[in-house]
């Protein structure tokens, strides 16, 4: 486990408000960064200021997925999934980031599934398009925990390079808690490419 790292922070609380929804009531606070306009959003459940292996969830963006209900991809079932064990456990946190498409943004993330269409799989599709297997970072989701004061975290994902990214980044991750949601015809080849060829453990999902 890494030391907290000091170091300027790259987002300022922004808003924050009470939001009752059908996975029932958050208290939603709004992260601004400080060098550009993209915001970043922390779902809140119970007290979590000082708390000790709070159950978390880092979960990047994804219109697609969660607006349009794609197929593609199981990032809906797996934020669903997550707001649902937050208020289940009665305290934790989901970090919701801006980085759509492992970090390429949607129009390239529109343009990869196009070269997904001619049978590339995730992996070669993004680096048929130039970019790296995955553009994420963490260091926002760090900052903003930093922020809300959580000392430790339990951290749902199947993404063991996200613990690392954390930890990296001066975050104590106790446990990495398993997070998976049930394959389909439609998405079983990219979460088992996610799985052979980006290491992610389970089914292979986590985006």
């Amino acid at each position: 486990m890494n030391a907290r790292r000091q170091h300027e922070p790259t987002v300022k609380r922004y808003a924050e408000s009470r939001l009752p929804s059908r996975f029932g009531t958050f208290q939603i606070v709004v992260y601004r960064e400080l060098d550009g306009d993209k915001e970043h959003l922390a779902m809140l459940v119970g007290d979590i200021e000082g708390a000790e292996d709070l159950l978390v969830r880092v979960h990047s963006e994804c219109l697609t997925g969660e607006v349009f209900h794609s197929l593609r991809c199981d990032c809906r079932e797996q934020l669903d999934l997550a707001l649902e064990r937050i208020q289940s456990a009665g305290r934790g946190a989901l970090l919701y980031l801006r980085q759509e498409g492992r970090g390429i943004g949607l129009g390239n993330k529109i343009r990869a599934y196009a070269k997904q269409d001619e049978g590339l799989d995730t992996v070669d599709a993004n680096r048929a398009l130039g970019f790296e297997d995955d553009l994420r970072g963490y260091r926002v989701a760090a900052d903003m925990l930093r922020d809300l004061g959580v000392r430790s975290i339990v951290l749902m994902t199947n993404n063991p390079r996200k613990v690392e990214g954390l930890e990296n980044d001066g975050i104590i991750v106790t446990r990495r808690e398993p997070h998976e949601v049930q394959a389909h015809e439609h998405n079983r080849e990219y979460l088992k490419t996610k799985q052979d060829r980006l290491g992610h453990l389970g089914n292979g999902s986590d985006d």
